[in-house]
């Protein structure tokens, strides 16, 4: 299937090996910067919807989940923590594609985020234990400051390229479930190719999801 197709007929039974398709294009094609950007939405103490771009670190298409990574005290952490519904949307603007997901989100196991942090780069390791994120700050001298002392903290030399450093307790990862997905594709004079698919997730002890089969209908662009 090329990056110019629509969504095929009939429509596939399950969506997420279409998804998988697309985002390896996405990355391998690269045509645009960060194809693996996601704008993520939350839900605020008010009920109100807070967004912001976060990066998705791993596609779960057996499951039916994707990976981003964040500070669990961060706005977005706290407003997950009080609701934990969101949403995603993919814009590959090259490849005339838009994805949108709804789901549930839960937190990664310690051993995934673990092995994740270890591939960071050193300077974004400390700058993890070193950011308050989303709390104010008062000068851009105060954060360097941060850095510094976190650096310390850790042992790591001013000039070090390298070195070992745990995982922040407070970072770490999320996985959101898809609970609804919607495919689109441009199409000529604004008549696009567009479907969703939905299931429903009931929770288990063990942090995933039991999942129902996919339903599917074609949408009007």
């Amino acid at each position: 299937m090329s990056a110019e197709e629509g969504l095929p007929e009939p429509l596939p039974a399950e969506p997420l090996s279409l998804l998988r398709r697309w985002f390896q294009q996405a990355c391998e094609l690269r045509l645009q910067p960060n194809p693996d950007a996601m704008t993520l939405a939350t839900v605020g103490a008010d009920g109100g919807p807070s967004a912001r771009v976060v990066l998705c670190k791993h596609l779960c298409a057996e499951h039916g989940y994707v990976v981003f990574y964040t500070n669990y005290q961060s706005r977005k952490g706290r407003e997950l923590l009080r609701d934990p519904r969101a949403a995603a949307v993919f814009h590959w603007d090259a490849l005339q594609r838009q994805v949108r997901i709804e789901g549930r989100v839960v937190r990664s196991p310690a051993e995934e985020s673990d092995q994740y942090f270890a591939t960071r780069p050193l300077q974004s390791r400390i700058g993890a234990w070193a950011s308050l994120q989303s709390e104010p700050l008062a000068s851009r001298a105060t954060l360097l400051e941060q850095v510094r002392k976190a650096q310390e903290r850790l042992g790591v030399p001013p000039d070090a390229a390298d070195a070992a450093t745990p995982r922040p307790p407070h970072w770490g990862g999320y996985r959101l479930w898809i609970e609804s997905i919607e495919l689109w594709a441009e199409g000529q004079g604004r008549i696009h190719d567009r479907a969703v698919w939905r299931r429903r997730l009931t929770g288990l002890e063990d942090g995933s999801f039991d999942v129902s089969s996919w339903s599917s209908t074609r949408l009007n662009p």
